[in-house]
């Protein structure tokens, strides 16, 4: 049975192509966070690894040319927060991050959560100026939503004692830093417009970190602030701080002290507006040109989708991958190898000659002795069998004989035994025991019968 033809039917190929063109599209830039698992930095520079939390994992790559600018050395179970753009690995169809820039996770997570909070808020009106309430013309009660005990309490009531010390403050004590602190500040709030006792609210505290003032991050206080009837004030840390809270109150104070000075009766009243209506300004901008920012990241990404740089890098991860894979081939052959020479090393211990040497060794030392001793045994059986012939030659030696005083007397090496072998004038030579004389024959007597 053979299937019908039609041209939709996909190659493998164009599949994951055609799907990475959408991933990329689709999530041109994002940020997320997670712990590093199997990092791999092979020669080629480029970081390979794996983003996960406890319920699911992604694999991930960071190029040699972002990561020579990461001033943060990624290791494994290390939590870190990334941005990134969503690509495939075409080659086995599994989707990667194409990670941009990495950092510590922590501070950067709470920044992730707030601008998340802030968009989701601004995205529900809770942001716009529809909603703010003008500050009442006449004030005469303040309602301070703050620590009884902390500095900020102290800087309003001593800018409102030097400025309009006729005017009433009611404090609303509550948690502002640590768990809980977020829902105590809502309960206060909903409490202040529920007793309807005071012209104006503030809500604030001092300076701090930004996980001290995470507590005016939180929804639940910001939709407190959103529902609450009453003009509110938000007067959360320093000039520099913003929290979620500036954005959702009437008005934004830069320090508790500001607003105290908001608050009461002054020519600088009209200032103080015109400086908050800037900081809004200021802030709508910012949305803006991140906005902006973001539409154009968008267009170099669909750009970049036709630079062959990307294919390049596809081909870099696959020679990276298949040089891992070699890497671990050889690996297993030497572990392979090892074991079996470990093998063959055991056997040959196990029929080792050493004991039959050991053995050989012993009885060539005692043969060694015993040929030893018995070569002394001869040699002195010899000695004492020279000294006997030694003692019998030197019995029959003419040395012995001239000794007892007789000579041998020689004539052109032979030696004269009769007067016969002589005539007058013939040299001869004597040989006595200690020399020789040398003599001529001058005279020849013949013995008397």
């Amino acid at each position: 049975m053979s299937l019908p033809q039609n041209n939709k039917v996909y190659t493998v190929s164009r599949l994951n192509r055609e799907i990475r063109g959408l991933l990329e599209q689709g999530f041109a830039s994002l940020e997320l966070t997670g712990e590093i698992s199997n990092f791999v930095a092979p020669a080629s520079g480029h970081w390979y690894f794996s983003l996960k939390d406890e319920k699911a994992q992604v694999k991930a790559a960071m190029w040699r040319g972002n990561n020579r600018y990461c001033k943060y050395r990624p290791e494994n179970g290390a939590q870190v927060q990334v941005k990134a753009r969503v690509s495939v690995y075409e080659p086995r169809g599994d989707y990667q991050l194409i990670v941009e820039q990495m950092a510590p996770a922590g501070e950067g997570l709470l920044k992730q959560q707030f601008e998340a909070l802030q968009m989701q808020l601004a995205a529900e009106g809770l942001f716009n100026s529809f909603h703010k309430k003008s500050l009442p013309q006449q004030i005469n009660r303040i309602g301070v939503v703050t620590s009884a005990t902390g500095a900020a309490i102290k800087d309003i009531l001593s800018v409102l004692k030097r400025r309009a010390p006729q005017l009433e403050v009611t404090i609303y004590p509550t948690l502002v830093q640590g768990t809980g602190a977020g829902a105590q500040i809502a309960e206060k709030i909903a409490l202040a417009d529920k007793r309807n006792e005071v012209d104006i609210l503030i809500v604030g505290r001092g300076g701090g970190s930004l996980e001290d003032l995470w507590c005016f991050n939180e929804e639940v206080v910001a939709r407190a602030i959103f529902a609450c009837n009453l003009p509110i004030i938000s007067a959360v840390g320093h000039e520099i701080d913003t929290t979620i809270s500036d954005y959702v109150a009437d008005l934004r104070a830069p320090t508790p002290s500001a607003a105290a000075e908001l608050v009461s009766p002054d020519s600088n009243e009209l200032i103080g507006y015109v400086k908050d209506r800037k900081q809004r300004l200021t802030h709508a901008l910012k949305r803006k040109l991140y906005d902006e920012q973001q539409h154009i990241a968008r267009l170099q990404q669909r750009l970049s989708l036709q630079h062959p740089q990307n294919q390049l890098m596809q081909q870099v991860q696959r020679v990276d991958e298949l040089q891992q894979r070699l890497i671990r081939a050889l690996q297993y052959q030497q572990q392979k190898q090892h074991h079996k020479v470990n093998v063959l090393e055991h056997a040959l211990l196990k029929f080792h000659p050493e004991k039959r040497l050991n053995t050989a060794k012993a009885k060539l030392e005692r043969l060694t002795s015993t040929l030893h001793n018995t070569m002394t045994q001869q040699n002195t059986n010899q000695k004492n069998q020279l000294a006997v012939l030694a003692a019998r030659l030197d019995s029959v030696s003419p040395l012995a004989v001239l000794s007892r005083g007789y000579s041998i007397t020689q004539k052109a090496n032979h030696v004269v035994t009769s007067i016969s072998d002589v005539q007058t004038g013939d040299a001869l030579v004597t040989q006595l025991v200690d020399g020789q004389v040398h003599t001529k024959v001058t005279n020849i007597t013949k013995p008397k019968e």
